[in-house]
């Protein structure tokens, strides 16, 4: 999209959906603060609604040009909130509601990746109703190192990485505490990467460097010492089958305006998709915003990308 196409927006009235209840009420305020003053800046009417205080099905839209959605977690990222906006025919940034409740639900996401060919570990779904034998097996048939994760939370919530059966009966009730469902993911031992995509144009690729066992909540949001690279010592056929992996997953998934995908790199560098993000975070220690701002976009910028993006494809009110 060109900067002519944006600057055509106008002045527009915004509803800003941000908070919520989920487990990462408190990371979406910090991205709905960062993207209402990005919008202010650039002079548009921005009301913030948080759905934990009003309910949105009954809101008033009228006279509101198009609805930004930065709610993480449940109900602003896995189609709950999508779908109601849909119903009231207003326009929304990112994907619609059925891609958005794909990707968040981790098990559903992984059976498109394996019908689109997208490379992604092998997993098992478990229950919180299930013995602690039948979970010893599941995990065994895998086998040890795994990643334990629920089916349907952002930010490393409840995720733990396991290489004993001493270390799995430890970590599943960090998992189940959040959801009844989860996963049990082959551990791929490598490096961590990712690639902001929004529509047709994918975003600078960042390898993310953490001291802690892997890329949790708190490398993610508060450890000052994660490192964020653009410069990597890797062959540029590498990054193409990164890249390539990213698009392929944001494809098979029916995605649309901004997502972010999470992957792996192995120790033969193949590229290795663990997730993908609808609605990923605009905070000041979000991945997304650094990558757009590598080449040159402010976050302001971006934001007014997204929403001339759902204006486009928005049916006519």
């Amino acid at each position: 999209m060109t900067a002519d196409q944006t600057q055509s927006l106008g002045t527009l009235k915004i509803a800003l959906l941000a908070g919520g209840e989920s487990a990462e009420r408190s990371i979406s305020l910090q991205s709905g603060a960062a993207v209402n003053r990005a919008l202010s800046e650039r002079g548009h009417n921005v009301v913030m609604l948080d759905p934990e205080e009003i309910d949105i099905s009954t809101w008033d839209f009228n006279g509101i040009d198009v609805v930004f959605i930065a709610l993480h977690g449940t109900y602003g990222e896995d189609g709950h909130v999508q779908r109601i906006l849909e119903d009231l025919g207003v326009p929304f940034t990112g994907s619609d509601a059925a891609a958005s409740q794909l990707s968040f639900q981790k098990s559903a996401a992984k059976e498109r990746f394996f019908q689109n060919y997208v490379p992604t570990p092998p997993y098992v779904l478990i229950h919180e109703g299930d013995t602690a034998g039948r979970i010893l097996h599941k995990a065994r048939s895998l086998g040890f190192p795994l990643v334990v994760k629920p089916d349907a939370q952002g930010s490393s919530l409840g995720v733990s990485i396991v290489h004993t059966p001493e270390e799995l009966t430890a970590a599943l009730p960090r998992c189940f505490h959040l959801e009844p469902f989860g996963l049990l993911e082959a551990a791929i031992v490598g490096t961590e990467w990712t690639v902001g995509i929004i529509d047709e144009m994918t975003l600078p690729v960042i390898q993310v460097k953490t001291g802690r066992q892997f890329f949790d909540y708190q490398a993610k949001y508060t450890d000052e010492t994660t490192e964020y690279l653009f410069e990597f010592d890797l062959p540029s056929d590498v990054v193409s089958a990164i890249n390539q992996a990213a698009r392929i997953a944001y494809s098979a998934l029916q995605l649309r305006g901004l997502a972010r995908i999470d992957l792996m790199l192995d120790k033969y560098h193949r590229p290795w998709v663990l997730e993908a993000n609808s609605v990923p975070g605009l905070t000041e220690h979000s991945l997304v915003p650094k990558a757009a701002a590598r080449i040159g976009i402010s976050l302001g910028e971006l934001c007014e990308q997204m929403l001339a993006r759902s204006l486009q494809t928005a049916p006519q009110r």
